[in-house]
């Protein structure tokens, strides 16, 4: 089962910050996992449309521009990173699965992507978009057809995994609090991987290793890492 860093190492530095990427990428996780918003001129990692709950700033982020942003303290005097500072700090040692929050003008977005993958800063294969947003996720598979990409529900389908397989998806990013197994049975026989968020606790760990879930996101990974060896020993 592959572990995700959610937002980083969030459970232990701030989120979505380089502290907490460098920290996922010392720790040796399958992937780390970052939120990705549209500022007035640039791409920036942050989760929430409001700058208030995890900087010291205020209003919508994309209504500020990367200047003001950057002025901004996001935890332990961090800063708010730009998508490309993400890019080269990973520097394709692990996959980075970029969720599209408030993103807009996407095809700046691809051209970045194009960019960078020509540049050999990041791999198609280290590289996975991932939205609730089905409609970007289209796009965005049209306009770069090897991109991976996964599909985020909060619920479990009357179709299960249909969803997914209707959008070409690589994954299907599924609430640990509903998923079943028919759902993982169902994605498995799609030819999708199926990955859970958000994970911390051991008994969560232990109950989707059973269903044969194919990835968690953690807060806490290096936790999680350790739960997982432990459940494999039984």
């Amino acid at each position: 089962m592959k572990i995700f860093a959610h937002r980083g190492a969030s459970g232990n530095h701030p989120e979505n910050t380089l502290k907490a990427i460098q920290a996922a990428l010392e720790i040796g996780v399958d992937g780390i996992e970052v939120d990705v918003q549209s500022c007035l001129d640039d791409y920036v990692i942050i989760h929430d449309s409001w700058l208030d709950r995890t900087t010291n700033g205020v209003g919508k982020v994309h209504h500020t521009n990367l200047a003001s942003i950057k002025t901004l303290d996001a935890g332990l005097g961090q800063s708010v990173p730009t998508l490309q500072e993400l890019l080269q700090l990973n520097n394709n040692q692990t996959l980075l699965n970029l969720e599209l929050k408030h993103t807009f003008e996407l095809n700046k977005l691809v051209k970045i992507l194009d960019l960078n993958i020509a540049n050999k800063i990041i791999s198609p294969d280290n590289l996975l978009i991932s939205s609730f947003d089905h409609h970007q996720l289209k796009w965005m598979k049209q306009q770069l057809p090897w991109l991976k990409i996964g599909a985020l529900t909060s619920s479990i389908p009357l179709h299960y995994a249909a969803f997914a397989q209707e959008l070409n998806a690589f994954s299907v990013h599924v609430d640990k609090d509903f998923v079943n197994a028919d759902f993982v049975k169902d994605a498995h026989a799609r030819g999708l991987e199926i990955y859970a968020y958000t994970v911390d606790k051991y008994e969560d760990v232990k109950k989707l290793h059973q269903l044969d879930i194919d990835g968690i996101f953690s807060n806490f990974p290096s936790n999680t890492k350790s739960f997982v060896q432990f459940t494999k020993l039984e």
